[in-house]
């Protein structure tokens, strides 16, 4: 591997890990992953029903022969789903294994979903997490489960169980909060159990972009496009400083010191959807301007070629323009604009996404079902 070092290991030189968003058969077969990780410096991996969807439909990378193998073995098509997944969160998990070791448990792991329907379950989405972890069977992989009222308090059952996880969109600076002190107090009634807490992990995965999207429409339709103009594109990042102070107040207090005491580590916020969406705006405005200590980047594969190829790296800009933005976030209600009425929305049609994806991943899986006993 290249000793070359890339913008990717910038960003870890100033205390943010890059994330991949993105898993496939090729790209674990083809060696593509070991050289984004070894080489390019990408330090962990994210997955969601969407991106196995367009992996598994693709038709590509022995999918179609693997579906149809299991398929004769009697299997439903969610039983081939989950050992197709499984079997590639278990690949990508053993690659990023040196990386995970070497970095004391922080980096090289990989989320692996709970199915959607579960997201405002409290009881399911813990037995569902503790089913996953058992099957997967890999120190380095994270659960990850929706952060909806029912998935917050899973997360802290879940931690006093060890297990890791990975707690998905995340829009409003409540939501963050809710879920670090969730993460805090599972940690707390593992330590009571007397058992350790120095190898219990969590990231907090905030969506970012889909933010913008959504505030922008309003933006849009607003009668003071004077102000309103102001404002576009910039609530993501706004909103997603403010979240990173709540979490250097709520790591530096002394509830979490103590616990720090027995080895425990951050929950790091993970930003996630940053992808941009508008082609107006940066393709790289989600990494260059939330770069800081403790933080993940997760990235598509589109926004890491993008950002090798000319990102920006310049340590704290997410300490950078707070007063900004909570002015621009004031802004945003002066014009009549609810944040929070849109961030709930968000998590409902988030919500939806996944399970759309997900029906429609088992969907393509039941028509290869079909065809093989047409052909039978």
């Amino acid at each position: 591997m290249t000793n070359t070092k890339t913008t990717i290991h910038g960003l870890f030189d100033h205390g943010q890990s890059a994330w991949l968003d993105d898993i496939s058969k090729c790209m674990i077969d083809s060696g593509r992953l070991k050289e984004l990780v070894y080489s390019e410096g990408i330090r962990g991996m994210t997955t969601n029903p969407s991106i196995f969807e367009k992996a598994i439909s693709s038709g590509e990378c022995g999918y179609p022969d693997a579906i149809r193998k299991l398929l004769s073995e009697g299997k439903t098509p969610v039983e081939v789903y989950e050992t197709l997944s499984c079997d590639d969160v278990q690949r990508a998990s053993d690659v990023m294994r040196k990386l995970h070791d070497e970095s004391d448990s922080v980096d090289g792991f990989i989320s692996w979903e709970e199915a959607p329907e579960w997201g405002e379950n409290e009881e399911k989405s813990v037995s569902e997490a503790v089913r996953l972890r058992a099957m997967v069977d890999r120190p380095n992989v994270f659960i990850k489960v929706p952060s909806t009222p029912e998935g917050i308090a899973a997360l802290r059952r879940l931690i006093r169980k060890g297990i890791s996880i990975n707690m998905t969109l995340i829009f409003s600076q409540e939501q963050y909060v809710a879920v670090a002190e969730s993460f805090l107090a599972g940690l707390e009634d593992r330590q009571a159990d007397g058992n350790p807490i120095d190898r219990v992990r969590s990231v907090a995965s905030v969506f970012i972009s889909r933010l913008d999207s959504a505030v922008d429409k309003q933006l849009d339709a607003s009668d003071n496009q004077a102000q309103a103009a102001d404002l576009k594109g910039k609530i993501g990042l706004a909103n997603t400083k403010m979240i990173y102070q709540h979490f250097l107040k709520l790591f530096k207090t002394e509830r979490f010191e103590k616990l720090a005491a027995h080895g425990a580590r951050v929950q790091r916020p993970l930003w996630a959807s940053t992808g941009t969406k508008n082609p107006d705006y940066s393709d790289t405005m989600y990494i260059d301007n939330l770069i800081g200590v403790d933080t993940v980047n997760t990235m598509p594969a589109k926004t890491v070629e993008a950002f090798l190829d000319h990102g920006g790296v310049r340590a704290d800009t997410v300490l950078e323009g707070v007063d900004e933005a909570k002015d621009q976030l004031a802004g945003l209600e002066k014009l009549g604009i609810s944040i929070s009425s849109i961030n709930k929305q968000l998590l409902i049609d988030g919500l939806a996404a996944f399970a759309k994806s997900y029906d429609e991943l088992i969907a393509t899986i039941q028509r290869s079902l079909e065809v093989a006993h047409e052909k039978s």
